[in-house]
Protein backbone atom coordinates (compact mmCIF):
# COMPACT_ATOMS: atom_id res chain seq x y z
CA UNK A 1 0.00 0.00 0.00
CA UNK A 2 1.40 3.48 -0.95
CA UNK A 3 1.63 5.33 2.15
CA UNK A 4 1.03 9.38 1.16
CA UNK A 5 1.53 12.43 2.83
CA UNK A 6 -1.20 15.59 1.99
CA UNK A 7 -0.87 19.64 2.00
CA UNK A 8 -3.68 21.29 1.60
CA UNK A 9 -3.82 25.24 1.25
CA UNK A 10 -6.44 26.87 3.28
CA UNK A 11 -6.83 30.08 0.80
CA UNK A 12 -9.68 30.08 -1.21
CA UNK A 13 -10.97 27.25 1.27
CA UNK A 14 -14.35 26.80 -0.81
CA UNK A 15 -12.35 25.36 -3.51
CA UNK A 16 -9.61 23.36 -1.49
CA UNK A 17 -11.86 21.78 0.36
CA UNK A 18 -13.62 19.90 -2.60
CA UNK A 19 -10.05 19.38 -4.27
CA UNK A 20 -9.17 17.82 -0.67
CA UNK A 21 -12.27 15.27 -1.10
CA UNK A 22 -11.56 14.42 -4.64
CA UNK A 23 -8.15 13.29 -3.40
CA UNK A 24 -9.65 11.37 -0.16
CA UNK A 25 -11.73 9.34 -2.88
CA UNK A 26 -8.84 8.76 -5.64
CA UNK A 27 -6.34 7.52 -2.56
CA UNK A 28 -9.21 5.19 -1.26
CA UNK A 29 -9.75 3.84 -5.13
CA UNK A 30 -6.05 3.30 -5.95
CA UNK A 31 -5.87 1.84 -2.58
CA UNK A 32 -2.88 4.00 -1.35
CA UNK A 33 -3.14 5.33 2.78
CA UNK A 34 -3.21 9.27 3.64
CA UNK A 35 -1.53 9.09 6.49
CA UNK A 36 -0.72 13.07 7.46
CA UNK A 37 -2.46 15.70 6.58
CA UNK A 38 -1.62 19.13 6.72
CA UNK A 39 -3.39 22.50 6.39
CA UNK A 40 -1.18 25.69 4.62
CA UNK A 41 -2.01 29.31 4.99
CA UNK A 42 -1.37 29.16 1.19
CA UNK A 43 0.06 27.54 -1.56
CA UNK A 44 3.28 29.64 -1.31
CA UNK A 45 3.87 28.32 2.22
CA UNK A 46 3.18 24.29 0.53
CA UNK A 47 7.10 23.03 0.00
CA UNK A 48 7.97 23.64 3.44
CA UNK A 49 4.70 21.61 4.93
CA UNK A 50 5.63 19.07 2.11
CA UNK A 51 8.88 18.74 2.73
CA UNK A 52 8.36 17.86 6.63
CA UNK A 53 6.47 14.89 4.75
CA UNK A 54 8.72 13.79 2.64
CA UNK A 55 11.25 13.15 5.09
CA UNK A 56 9.35 10.52 7.06
CA UNK A 57 10.59 7.32 6.17
CA UNK A 58 6.79 6.06 6.53
CA UNK A 59 5.47 8.37 3.77
CA UNK A 60 6.26 7.06 0.11
CA UNK A 61 4.66 10.32 -1.54
CA UNK A 62 3.70 13.78 -1.25
CA UNK A 63 0.14 15.33 -2.77
CA UNK A 64 0.20 19.28 -2.45
CA UNK A 65 -3.24 20.92 -3.44
CA UNK A 66 -4.55 24.93 -3.52
CA UNK A 67 -5.67 27.22 -5.76
CA UNK A 68 -3.95 30.65 -7.35
CA UNK A 69 -6.68 32.54 -8.55
CA UNK A 70 -6.08 36.17 -10.34
CA UNK A 71 -6.39 39.49 -8.63
CA UNK A 72 -5.34 43.19 -9.90
CA UNK A 73 -1.38 42.49 -9.86
CA UNK A 74 0.81 39.50 -11.22
CA UNK A 75 1.03 38.24 -7.51
CA UNK A 76 -0.91 35.21 -8.64
CA UNK A 77 1.94 34.45 -10.94
CA UNK A 78 4.81 35.01 -8.54
CA UNK A 79 3.29 32.76 -6.03
CA UNK A 80 2.81 30.01 -8.38
CA UNK A 81 6.31 30.16 -9.90
CA UNK A 82 7.65 29.80 -6.23
CA UNK A 83 5.16 27.23 -4.71
CA UNK A 84 5.97 25.05 -8.22
CA UNK A 85 9.76 26.11 -7.79
CA UNK A 86 9.63 24.82 -4.37
CA UNK A 87 7.78 21.77 -4.57
CA UNK A 88 10.26 20.33 -7.39
CA UNK A 89 13.27 21.09 -5.23
CA UNK A 90 12.21 18.73 -1.82
CA UNK A 91 11.03 16.25 -4.67
CA UNK A 92 14.21 16.01 -6.23
CA UNK A 93 16.50 17.04 -2.59
CA UNK A 94 14.21 14.02 -0.71
CA UNK A 95 13.88 11.90 -3.72
CA UNK A 96 10.39 11.15 -3.10
CA UNK A 97 7.57 12.54 -5.61
CA UNK A 98 5.75 15.39 -4.63
CA UNK A 99 3.08 16.17 -6.81
CA UNK A 100 1.80 19.52 -8.06
CA UNK A 101 -2.25 19.88 -7.19
CA UNK A 102 -2.35 23.24 -7.29
CA UNK A 103 -3.94 25.14 -9.69
CA UNK A 104 -3.76 28.46 -11.57
CA UNK A 105 -2.39 31.23 -11.99
CA UNK A 106 -4.60 33.21 -14.05
CA UNK A 107 -7.77 31.83 -13.32
CA UNK A 108 -11.05 33.04 -11.61
CA UNK A 109 -12.79 32.19 -8.81
CA UNK A 110 -15.25 30.00 -11.04
CA UNK A 111 -12.59 28.61 -13.30
CA UNK A 112 -10.84 27.75 -10.32
CA UNK A 113 -14.60 25.46 -9.11
CA UNK A 114 -14.19 23.83 -12.30
CA UNK A 115 -10.79 22.23 -11.37
CA UNK A 116 -11.41 20.83 -8.27
CA UNK A 117 -10.79 17.63 -9.64
CA UNK A 118 -7.17 18.22 -9.85
CA UNK A 119 -7.24 17.02 -5.94
CA UNK A 120 -7.60 13.23 -7.65
CA UNK A 121 -4.87 13.77 -10.51
CA UNK A 122 -2.40 15.13 -7.56
CA UNK A 123 -2.88 11.67 -5.62
CA UNK A 124 -3.55 9.57 -8.63
CA UNK A 125 0.23 11.14 -9.98
CA UNK A 126 1.85 10.42 -6.73
CA UNK A 127 0.72 6.88 -6.46
CA UNK A 128 1.82 6.02 -10.10
CA UNK A 129 5.16 7.46 -9.50
CA UNK A 130 5.65 5.35 -6.37
CA UNK A 131 4.52 2.27 -8.24
CA UNK A 132 6.64 3.40 -11.34
CA UNK A 133 9.96 4.29 -9.72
Amino acid sequence: MVALGLVVSRFNREVTEQMEKHARDAAEERGAEIVESVEVPGAYDAPLAADRLARRDEIDAVAVLGTIVTGDTDHDQVIADAAAQGLTDVSLDRDKPVTLGVTGPGMSGAEARERESKGADAVESAVDLVEEL
